[in-house]
Parts: C-alpha cells; sequence; structure tokens
C-alpha cells in the first residue's frame, strides 16, 4: 500500500498558494485492508474512505470509462493492480495531475509543472472531452489563476468547443452546474469564467439569455462601453472588487437581460427592459435551481435596478412602493443587497468605476426614515386591520416626504 498526496493539495503548494483541502490517492491497496485500518467507506460509486483520525478524503486508485452521457455517465474500476499513473490519467488538467509522496516527491507524468510555469490549463488527454462538467471546471480555473496570468491551452479549448457543440452539456444537472457555476462567481475574477464560456461557445448553451447581450449597444452618453455583454462582465469585476456575496453576484450577472430582447431597431434604447427581462431572469433561475435568496434578488434587482439609480429622483410614493417591494421592515439585508448591486451596475462603466454612488446612503436613509414609524401608537388610536394597515402606510408617506426635503 502507498498513499499519495494529489490535485489541487499539489498544485497549490507548487504556486505558493494556502492548501486547505486535501485529496488523498491509495495504490496497491484493497477495500478490505483500508477497512482493516480503521477507514470508514463514503464512496457510492467508487471506493473513497474517511481516515479514522483526520477524516480526510482518501480513495482507491481508479481507472474510468465512458459508458452514458453527461457528468455520471462512467464506470470505475478500482484493483491494487491500478497504478498512480493509471489514476492521474483521468483527471482534468495537467496541473491537477500531479502527487507527491510523504517526504514531498512530485510524480508528474503528464507535466503538470511545466504547465504551471507556463501559466497554461490544459487537458490530461482526450479523454477530458468525455465529461462535460469539465467545461464549466476549465472557466471556473481559468476565473480562479486569471491574475497569475493563466491561460486555456489553444487544444484545451478547442476540445471545450467540441463539448459544447456535441450535445453533452445538456446533460449537465442543475445541481452540478450550480455547483460549479457559484463557486466560479465568488472567485477573484468571476468574468473571466464568462469570458472562457463564450469564448468555447458553452455560455450559447447553459445561458443563451447572457450570451444575447454581447453586440447590443447602450447609449454611449450613460454607458461608455457601449456593449451590453461587456457591461455585464465590467459590474462583475466590480462585484468581486468589492467582496460581494453570491446573491450579489447572481443578480449582476442576470440584472440587464432584458436588453438582449430589444429589437435592433430601437437600439440603443432599451424602453422597459427591466420589465422584459424578467422571464429571462426566472428561466435562468429554474434552470440552474439557483437558491431561493438568489433568485429573488436577481428578480428584484432585474425589475428595479433603474429606480436605484434614480433614487434621488423618485417620488415619496414610488420610494415607498420600493421600500414595500423589499418588505425592508422585515427584510433589511435583502435591500441592502439591492443597493449594492445597483452600486455595482453603476462602476461596471468604462471611466466611471470610481464615481461615487450617492444613491445608496439616500436609499439607506430612506428605509430608515420609514422604519421609524412606529405600530403602537396607531393600534391606541383605534386603528386595526386593513385600516391600520392605510394608517401605516400613510405615517412612512409623511415620513418619505419630510426625510426627501431634508436630504
Amino acid at each position: 500500500m502507498r498513499i499519495y498526496k494529489v490535485g489541487g493539495a499539489v498544485r497549490d503548494r507548487l504556486l505558493g498558494k494556502p492548501v486547505t483541502d486535501i485529496d488523498w490517492v491509495v495504490v496497491g491497496a484493497t477495500t478490505e485492508e483500508m477497512l482493516a485500518k480503521g477507514f470508514r467507506p463514503v464512496g457510492a460509486d467508487f471506493p473513497v474512505f474517511l481516515h479514522p483520525n483526520s477524516g480526510e478524503e482518501y480513495a482507491l486508485a481508479r481507472t474510468e470509462r465512458k459508458s452514458g452521457r453527461g457528468y455520471g455517465g462512467f464506470t470505475f474500476h478500482a484493483s491494487p493492480e491500478v497504478t498512480l499513473e493509471e489514476d492521474l490519467i483521468r483527471r482534468d488538467l495537467t496541473i491537477n495531475a500531479m502527487a507527491e509522496d510523504d517526504q514531498q516527491n512530485l510524480t508528474d507524468p503528464y507535466h503538470g509543472q511545466r504547465d504551471l510555469e507556463a501559466r497554461l490549463l490544459r487537458h490530461v488527454s482526450p479523454a477530458f472531452a468525455e465529461d462535460p462538467l469539465r467545461v464549466l471546471r476549465v472557466a471556473r480555473f481559468a476565473a480562479r489563476y486569471a491574475a497569475l496570468g493563466f491561460t486555456v491551452a489553444p487544444e484545451t479549448l478547442e476540445l471545450m468547443r467540441q463539448l459544447s457543440e456535441s450535445g453533452e452539456l445538456e446533460a449537465l444537472t442543475p445541481e452540478r452546474s450550480w455547483k460549479e457555476i457559484s463557486r466560479a462567481l465568488m472567485e477573484n475574477q468571476p468574468q473571466v469564467f464568462i469570458e472562457v464560456l463564450r469564448a468555447c461557445g458553452a455560455l450559447k448553451v447553459l445561458m443563451p439569455e447572457v450570451d444575447a447581450l454581447f453586440g447590443v449597444p447602450q447609449p454611449p452618453a450613460h454607458h461608455p462601453e457601449i456593449d451590453t455583454g461587456v457591461h455585464t462582465l465590467s459590474v462583475l469585476q466590480q462585484a468581486a472588487l468589492h467582496k460581494q456575496p453570491l446573491t450579489v453576484r447572481w443578480a449582476c450577472l442576470l440584472h440587464d437581460l432584458g436588453k438582449g430582447l430589444t429589437p435592433e431597431q430601437e437600439w440603443p434604447q432599451h424602453i422597459a427592459h427591466e420589465f422584459k427581462g424578467l422571464k429571462l431572469i426566472k428561466a435562468v433561475n429554474e434552470r440552474f435551481k439557483a437558491p431561493r435568496d438568489c433568485q429573488e434578488l436577481a428578480m428584484l434587482v432585474g425589475e428595479y435596478h433603474t429606480h436605484g439609480h434614480r433614487a434621488l429622483e423618485l417620488k415619496p410614493s414610488t420610494l415607498l412602493e420600493l421600500l414595500q417591494s423589499f418588505d425592508v421592515y422585515r427584510r433589511p439585508q435583502r435591500f441592502e443587497e439591492f443597493i449594492a448591486a445597483c452600486e455595482m451596475d453603476a462602476r461596471g462603466r468604462e471611466g466611471l468605476e470610481q464615481r461615487s454612488y450617492p444613491q445608496a446612503d439616500y436609499l439607506r436613509g430612506a428605509a430608515t426614515a420609514a422604519r421609524t414609524i412606529a405600530v403602537q401608537p396607531l393600534l391606541e388610536k383605534g386603528f386595526k386591520g386593513p385600516e391600520l394597515g392605510e394608517a401605516i402606510k400613510r405615517e412612512r408617506l409623511k415620513a418619505l416626504k419630510a426625510y426627501k426635503e431634508n436630504a
């Protein structure tokens, strides 16, 4: 029995980055031997065990063979005869196909270290094209390591293009796709994830609504970058720079989908794009079964982001409707995330990245003013039921009028 550290832990150590998760592969062992040493089995499809003390995952060396469509369409074979090189060749990228023993002696049969130095994301073998999930994984790694100068090798991008055209991407489950998408959006340069998907044709398959934004012009006076797709990438980049949570980043990606529906003869104007985009945002949300908080914020940002930008001009009644739509009294955090998404949208414009966004503090102040209305005095005046609701609304409107006059 020989045990090796594999994959990301080896890659990140060689890059000088902190190692968090460690994966181990065990060569020359049987399931019975692992159980006898106290390892606990967890793998349903292939033999993976938890270490009795550390709880880390140890997998028996295995080979795999394509047996069906999609991410799960593989049969695995694990036995003591499977070599380390055979186990490593089934991995996605050369930089993830290295192993080291307990003395940090490197086993690198597919030249991962060379590609690390060349800053290349390159597939290990033609079997790469058997797993459609790898298109998303490579794009995610491109987003993670873009700051270090990594790019996707041309021959790997070509394989990704073939996968995108093969129909295999449609076989991915929403859960697996969302796992990769959500992780990619939380990388330091999530816009690179979208750029790589677009470069290999996968964006058109997975998110045609986002792909349709590229080449759609906007008014240069408001959008010096002009192209709506380029703007969307910039907004996503700003969200990452400002360390926004996943909910905000997802909303930033989808906020302008309605502009992809504007007839060419109406360009560069996009009248009512906020409402037109809602059905598209809903479709993307449902396609990937995004978590409820991500779905809700994306819909609200899509519908109201231009309200956010015009906050200082809104009538008190419109401002009150906006606050009601977000249920700011019970869910203040969601409104705060809306404000953040609006600010990222404003900053995601060429040359305007550093411009102040006074609307943010104005909206926060409006929410505070509306929240100060106490219900108890109205109850004491005898209001109840629907009348109480109307009385609260009147008082909040009065507070917002005073706020606007004094702002």
